[in-house]
């Protein structure tokens, strides 16, 4: 699933071939893409692309009439820019937003139905799909520690927390941990004053570092591979092969639509974490699919 460094990409590259430019028209080739009513589609065409946002793991397109596009592309959607009045061809094809200069096709690997678009008029019906989750750029170590806290979660579990932290899914958890330190079933009211400083180091740093690095690569062309499985990766996607900072190998738990990647020499003193072992911890602690996950929201 694409999360916060992969949106800022698409919002990046969005950014330079959309703003300012009218949307002509938008084809749906699924009707299970589009998830409201009113306004409707039609509402939206002919309007100019006023802004860009990042909402959670999802992209919102604001044109005039403060009128907004919500995409969320969970699993397999992806987005692609192809020449104008580009053809929907193939089962994948969900959508195009056609534009002056292009069309954005939105795309959906497999059978499943989990991509969606949204659209609402007003910044107070936008806030319906915000899960509420605080942004970590804009945190101090002390709200940040203070909103983990909530609950006497497993870090991974809060780390990934839609309603905790905004963006964060399975691939930089991962990577957050590994660059703390930290154990992924390390409960969050247990942890010292030190490992919550490198935490909240970690987990800025980690997502700045690859924001940066997505957005280098999304000015030489458009973002089509977006994947959670990155060159350059410390451990996540890396079961069995060597840690970059111990040359141990890494190690994995896999529960339900989960798998957490860890290395045990630098994260869990030398422990292996086998997966039956932690099945009734990670039954109480995780959700079973990733749209449970998803579908959590902030009260």
């Amino acid at each position: 699933m694409p999360e916060l460094p992969d949106i800022a990409a698409y919002i990046s590259a969005l950014e330079a071939r959309i703003l300012a430019q009218p949307i002509q028209q938008i084809r749906l080739a699924s009707p299970f893409l589009l998830r409201t009513v009113e306004p409707p589609l039609t509402d939206v065409e002919g309007r100019l692309v006023r802004e860009l946002r990042r909402i959670g793991k999802r992209i919102a397109i604001g044109v005039e009439g403060d009128l907004w596009l919500v995409l969320h592309l969970m699993i397999a959607g992806r987005l692609h820019w192809r020449a104008p009045g580009a053809k929907l061809a193939g089962r994948q094809s969900l959508a195009a937003f056609d534009f002056p200069n292009g069309s954005l096709v939105l795309t959906e690997a497999g059978s499943k139905h989990r991509a969606s678009l949204h659209i609402f008029h007003g910044e107070e019906a936008l806030e319906d799909v915000n899960p509420g989750g605080i942004d970590v750029f804009a945190s101090s170590l002390g709200s940040f520690r203070e909103a983990l806290t909530a609950e006497n979660r497993s870090l991974k579990r809060a780390l990934t927390d839609p309603r905790i932290l905004s963006g964060i899914g399975n691939a930089y958890s991962d990577e957050i941990l590994h660059a703390a330190q930290l154990s992924p079933i390390a409960l969050v009211q247990k942890l010292k004053t030190d490992e919550w400083e490198r935490l909240f180091a970690a987990t800025r740093d980690t997502l700045r570092s690859w924001v940066e690095r997505l957005r280098v690569e999304a000015e030489a062309g458009f973002p089509e591979k977006v994947t959670a499985f990155r060159e350059g990766m410390a451990v996540h996607g890396r079961y069995g092969q060597p840690c970059p900072r111990c040359g141990e190998k890494i190690q994995r738990i896999r529960y339900a639509d989960n798998e957490t990647n860890y290395c045990a020499h630098c994260q869990t003193g030398g422990k292996v974490l086998a997966d039956r072992s932690l099945s009734r911890l990670l039954g109480a602690d995780w959700p079973r699919t990733l749209e449970e996950l998803e579908a959590l929201k902030r009260r």
